[in-house]
């Protein structure tokens, strides 16, 4: 019996089915996520990243929420927008390339220490596959960090994410990892800021490639 999960096509439709590339033209060089859940993401990074390897920064934009004192070998952005990446300070390197249209990365295999989505997992419509050729690009025992909150685009983000609550969208992001195979260590991490007022929540999907 076959245990995989499967999704229905419906899952991964949005509201604003155009290019994505049409939607991402525009720069944007503001955050999505207040100061605090900014601070929170910078702390697990600096705890959970391993120090001078080589990282990769999946549908990045202007910030990687990186720590300031954060030291690595090499940093590469994937995303949608030149602008955005370029402006980014802590990428040492970027590729424009659109997830959704094609997701096969372009990089060689057992590349990276350490792969992250910070807060885009929302927008991916193809997740398994994408899922799995990180895998692909990840050294043995690397990790592969999935960083969620409640903000998005709403136009852009896929039907099943908006119809889930928080905790249940970490078991779907659970189940990409399952889908696409090869995984081990799957943990969900709730590392929302414990403020005094209201902070966006942050929850983190994360597991290691399975060594060979």
């Amino acid at each position: 019996m076959n245990d995989t999960p499967t999704y229905p096509p419906e899952f991964f439709r949005r509201m604003d089915e155009s290019d994505d590339r049409l939607f991402y033209t525009q720069p944007r060089l503001v955050v999505h996520i207040d100061d605090h859940a900014i601070a929170a993401i910078g702390r697990y990074f600096s705890e959970m990243l391993p120090e001078n390897g080589v990282i990769l920064d999946l549908m990045s934009s202007w910030r990687s929420h990186l720590p300031s004192d954060f030291r690595a070998e090499r940093v590469v952005g994937l995303g949608m927008n030149d602008v955005e990446m370029r402006e980014n300070p802590q990428l040492d390197e970027y590729v424009v390339h659109d997830l959704n249209d094609d997701p096969n990365l372009t990089f060689g295999d057992a590349v990276f220490d350490a792969a992250m989505v910070t807060v885009s997992i929302q927008y991916m419509t193809r997740p398994v596959e994408v899922f799995a050729d990180v895998r692909r690009i990840l050294k043995d025992g690397a990790s592969f960090h999935i960083i969620y909150s409640n903000r998005m685009f709403p136009t852009k983000a896929v039907a099943v994410w908006q119809s889930l609550d928080d905790n249940r969208r970490g078991q779907l992001i659970g189940s990409y990892f399952t889908s696409s195979g090869g995984w081990e260590d799957l943990s969900l991490y709730d590392i929302s800021p414990n403020t005094a007022t209201y902070s966006d929540p942050v929850y983190v999907v994360a597991a290691r490639k399975a060594g060979a």
